[in-house]
């Protein structure tokens, strides 16, 4: 199956590393670098695996990580000065991470504030504050780093003699989002994971995936969340949600 697909979901290698530790409620300051490093490769496999367009920076990133990896794991030279040993192969690479989460809060603050501005409207007479928060739920977009964990978390649960079943490549990405339009004709949300379940094998599963991203892509749905990263919805793109970026401002500290 060759089905390459460049979306604009990337927005680089910090990103992933930034989502990794807020995922796992990880020190930022102190990161296991062998931990993180680990998930890392397995984002970036998974994403080559499905021949999305990944950046070459991603790979960049993956040699600096084995690069601080190694350096952690050489024992100390003898003689070394008082000032070398405490040296840390981390500490660059969380400057940058701190440096850039400021930048990305920044960025996004402006932006919300320029919607804020779009948005200013009269209230009609009789609406309270709490009328208005009751007529929406409020849910978080789910970003692509979201939907590859989706993704990695149903191919675990394939049965072993079910994931290494041959099977003729007949179900295709252009006959999924068919199948995923349809149902959300029927129904205005549905779960990525009941999506996923509908498949009988690995290929059907990668298949639904691709045309998940291809959905998004073309901005015909919209996978979201209630809450940080708990489990995606897929609804058609009519609803307002909280873009990716702010995502951060409620994250785990």
């Amino acid at each position: 199956m060759s089905y390459k697909i460049k979306i604009e979901m990337f927005e680089g290698p910090l990103d992933l590393l930034l989502y990794l530790v807020k995922k796992d409620h990880l020190n930022i300051y102190d990161i296991p670098i062998a931990k993180v490093t680990e998930q890392y490769l397995q984002y970036l496999n998974l994403m080559q695996m499905l021949d999305l367009n990944v950046a070459g920076e991603f790979l960049v990133m993956a040699a600096t990580l084995m690069q601080i990896k190694s350096k952690m794991l050489l024992p100390a030279e003898e003689g070394s000065s008082a000032e070398a040993e405490q040296e840390d192969p981390r500490e660059e690479l969380v400057r940058r991470l701190l440096e850039y989460e400021k930048f990305k809060e920044i960025a996004q603050d402006l932006r919300q504030k320029e919607t804020d501005q779009r948005e200013v409207f009269k209230r009609p007479k009789g609406e309270t504050e709490k009328d208005l928060s009751e007529k929406k739920d409020v849910y978080f977009e789910a970003s692509i780093f979201d939907l590859i964990n989706a993704f990695s978390q149903a191919l675990k649960d394939i049965p072993k003699e079910v994931f290494y079943e041959v099977v003729k490549d007949k179900y295709t990405v252009e006959e999924a989002t068919h199948d995923i339009l349809h149902l959300l004709l029927v129904r205005s949300e549905v779960k990525l994971s009941e999506i996923f379940g509908r498949t009988k094998n690995k290929l059907e599963i990668i298949v639904n995936f691709l045309a998940v991203l291809e959905l998004i892509r073309m901005k015909e749905i919209i996978a979201r969340q209630s809450e940080l990263f708990q489990e995606i919805e897929i609804v058609r793109n009519k609803e307002n949600i909280i873009p990716y970026e702010r995502r951060n401002q409620a994250g785990p500290a």
